[in-house]
């Protein structure tokens, strides 16, 4: 028999109530938000930038006390990415309240992109390389 795995996701959620009842910590939500923003730039094809990962890495060593952390967040951020296009991810990884969180964020950033594009992607896009997410090209 075999499960498709977004159905296996969808049952995990469901099972795990410790996992529903989590929530993300304020170094863990300022980092995912400042992740997700920068990915919403460059998913809007904002021009001039492109990702700096290891300044990603590095904001997120500073905001959650090490490279580790930082990478298990991005991972996790990733992990909700391939969740929400129905593709195949690590469910080890897969957190619901980063995806939560990825969600609501990425919504507000990208209308914004999209109501005000000149104006939203250089705010959004130079923030976001101040915090070293991003990098002028």
């Amino acid at each position: 028999m075999k499960i498709k795995l977004p159905a296996v996701a969808l049952l995990a959620l469901i099972v795990s109530g410790p996992a529903q009842a989590a929530t993300l910590s304020e170094a863990e939500a300022t980092f995912l938000d400042q992740l997700v923003t920068a990915s919403a730039v460059l998913e809007q094809r904002c021009t001039g930038y492109e990702v700096d990962g290891a300044g990603s890495v590095q904001l997120g060593a500073r905001l959650l006390g090490g490279p580790d952390a930082a990478m298990a967040m991005i991972d996790a951020y990733a992990a909700a990415i391939k969740a929400h296009d129905g593709e195949s991810y690590d469910p080890g990884k897969f957190r619901p309240e980063v995806a939560e969180s990825a969600r609501r964020t990425f919504r507000r950033v990208r209308t914004d992109l999209i109501r005000n594009p000149k104006r939203a992607c250089a705010g959004h896009g130079e923030t976001s390389v101040a915090r070293g997410l991003l990098r002028r090209y």
